[in-house]
């Protein structure tokens, strides 16, 4: 086999891995776990049923991997950060990306509150393993910019906890939000504007002065 020829294999498998994985994200956000089939995303996908087990071993093995994916794409603006990285600017991306990502993906989102909910019993090994660790590891980080002077003192697992929760409202409680503001869905303006909201917020509360946030 040429590099070629591997390259495009590669490629045409990852075409289909994307497209099993939305169709599974809308099939398991509609029906949850238990109501959702393999045959059901099979015909959201437009591919046979054994496709679905070849490329993704198993319906608990796919709804894994559909919330972990979820979980990479909110935190990935905190994985490059560093104790010479500005706090202002790291949580304010962070703020308007997890809140990007809602709007962008709601059915992932609401998959994986739901999932939460139901007390995670397909993601407890992760919640406690890998993502415990990763927690863990931003934290040591938030503590040196407050050491640094760059922030105050403040409990860094509070504080990842509080913008996972705060931006995950207006997915999760977004018929209650658009039926309170009398919309039938959140505008840019209006998501500018939560995101300005809550970067005031949350940055007037670590400590982070306007000198030291990048304005958006």
């Amino acid at each position: 086999m040429t590099a070629d020829t591997a390259n495009q294999e590669n490629a045409s498998r990852d075409r289909i891995e994307q497209t099993i994985l939305s169709a599974a994200e809308q099939v398991f956000s509609q029906h949850g776990y238990r109501g959702a089939s393999l045959q059901a995303i099979a015909d959201q996908a437009k591919l046979p049923k054994a496709n679905i087990l070849y490329y993704m071993g198993s319906k608990q093995a796919l709804y894994v991997r559909l919330l972990n994916r979820m979980m990479n794409r909110w935190n990935a603006v905190l994985e490059d950060i560093t104790e010479d990285s500005d706090p202002g600017q790291v949580l304010s991306d962070f703020i308007r990306t997890k809140m990007m990502l809602g709007q962008r993906y709601p059915e992932g989102s609401k998959l994986f509150a739901a999932e939460i909910l139901a007390g995670a019993p397909f993601l407890k090994e992760y919640l406690s393993g890998e993502l415990k660790e990763w927690v863990a590891s931003r934290a040591v980080i938030i503590r040196q910019w407050s050491q640094q002077g760059k922030m105050d003192d403040v409990d860094p697992r509070w504080l990842i906890f509080l913008i996972w929760s705060a931006t995950q409202h207006y997915t999760e409680y977004s018929a209650q939000v658009t039926g309170i503001l009398g919309e039938e869905a959140l505008s840019e303006a209006d998501l500018a504007s939560i995101c300005q909201f809550l970067e005031h917020v949350i940055l007037k509360g670590c400590g982070i002065t306007s000198s030291n946030a990048t304005s958006h």
